[in-house]
């Protein structure tokens, strides 16, 4: 089983994940830009951050041959500090990167005239620099969150085939279900969705223009969550190129639209890192 996670944040995760996704089948993972855990106090802290996730993530992945590739953006919940959205002015640069393939994570938290102006803004840049873009659903008043998302989506002009909307639900799946945008779904060991639940969506609506993700962030989580739903697609009757077509074909054909993503076999180790102390067993 090949496994190609479009939706994990790597940053809140040790090595030893990395370790065990790879055993488990994960050869490639896309990480979008979130949120630090707490308040950010400068413009400073981003550059940073996505410095991280074009260089040092891809460098630590390699090691255990997962190719890493990032989306950057204004994640919604840091929208609404006034110390953060400058960022906005930054983000071009980083979208011009090679591992880039995507705006993201961009959309609703709180659904406040803040987040509306920063998911506009970040919708014109995947427009702009011809990029898809990952859009997150807020976790709270969810489908009126999905209704909006979709609305502002439609008023930026971008090809809906190059949005997913992720963090989806029984509830919200039926409305995006025919817009033309793809359908992101999170397995979570207790909230959002359940490896069960994900093959009944499947059951109901087939695979197209489905992903699976694990997020894997801050909070509890598991990065093997990705290879659980596949196994449970096989027990409920779901052949190995439809589970293929979940984690492997759907998100390469999402992220494909880019034209940055590389799958290829080559030694993903960044030259910068190369006296890294990690490649000497820590510090």
């Amino acid at each position: 089983m090949r496994i190609f996670d479009p939706h994990i944040h790597m940053t809140s995760r040790t090595t030893d994940d990395y370790e065990r996704m790879a055993a488990a089948g994960v050869q490639a993972v896309v990480e979008p830009a979130f949120w630090l855990g707490q308040p950010r106090t400068s413009v400073g802290s981003f550059t940073d951050y996505f410095d991280s996730l074009v260089g040092w993530e891809p460098f630590r992945a390699g090691q255990f041959g997962v190719r890493h590739h990032a989306t950057v953006a204004l994640n919604p919940k840091e929208a609404n500090d006034p110390r953060c959205r400058p960022v906005l002015d930054v983000l071009p640069r980083y979208l011009e990167k090679d591992g880039v393939v995507a705006v993201g994570e961009i959309g609703y938290d709180s659904m406040t005239p803040e987040e509306d102006a920063a998911f506009a803004a970040q919708l014109a840049l995947a427009v702009a620099h011809d990029l898809p873009a990952l859009v997150h659903t807020p976790h709270r008043d969810k489908a009126r969150g999905v209704e909006r998302s979709l609305a502002v989506v439609a008023e930026s002009g971008i090809e809906p085939g190059r949005v997913v909307l992720d963090h989806l639900n029984e509830v919200t799946v039926k409305l995006v279900r025919d817009t033309g945008c793809w359908l992101g779904f999170s397995i979570y060991p207790d909230t959002k969705m359940s490896p069960p639940r994900m093959v009944e969506l499947l059951r109901t609506y087939g695979t197209e223009r489905m992903l699976v993700n694990s997020a894997a962030d801050w909070g509890r989580s598991d990065p093997l969550l990705t290879r659980a739903t596949g196994e449970a697609m096989l027990l409920a009757g779901f052949t190995d190129d439809e589970v293929d077509q979940v984690l492997w074909r759907n998100p390469v054909e999402f992220y494909g639209q880019s034209g940055r993503l590389d799958l290829s076999d080559d030694d993903a180790s960044e030259p910068t890192f190369a006296g890294n102390s990690i490649l000497r067993g820590g510090g």
